[in-house]
């Protein structure tokens, strides 16, 4: 069988105090810079959970650590995935992105296994990021994302350190 996923992009971890926490990734253990960027009604479309249209909101920063992006996520409301984490598992690992061959064949292999959407969202013009319910089979919350060919990276909101 040929494997669904094929490279580890990205492990996103949810906390309380985005500011706090990347402060000490980079003070202490010298991971940065990070790219600080808001997720909301106006910079991400058709924003979903559990395949319902629902606005949320969240603040994120973004770093490399060996050739993997590291995301720190702290929800801004009551409604998202990060926040009932939050609730439910404190601070820690929440997803990890991984590639796949195709995004239109693993949406197939999804459908075909009911592999459901947790948490959806389309960000600027070109850069999705889907998050599915892998917790049972895989432990843990699985994201597929993808930039469209044309995507470039939006100037951040702040960047940590300077």
């Amino acid at each position: 069988m040929k494997p669904v996923f094929k490279d580890v992009l990205q492990v996103g971890v949810v906390v309380e105090d985005l500011d706090k926490t990347m402060k000490t990734y980079a003070d202490k253990y010298g991971v940065g810079p990070w790219k600080v960027y808001e997720f909301n009604k106006d910079t991400v479309a058709d924003m979903k959970i559990d395949g319902e249209r629902q606005e949320y909101a969240m603040k994120l920063a973004l770093a490399d650590i060996g050739g993997v992006q590291w995301e720190l996520i702290e929800p801004l409301d009551e409604i998202s995935d990060y926040s009932e984490f939050l609730k439910e598992h404190g601070e820690g690992i929440h997803h990890v992105a991984l590639d796949t061959e195709s995004y239109d064949e693993v949406l197939e292999f999804c459908d075909k296994n009911e592999i459901d959407q947790l948490q959806y969202g389309y960000w600027g013009k070109n850069f999705h990021y889907d998050y599915r319910k892998t917790q049972d089979d895989l432990k843990c919350i699985v994201e597929l994302y993808g930039p469209d060919e044309d995507f470039e990276w939006p100037e951040p909101v702040e960047v940590y350190p300077e």
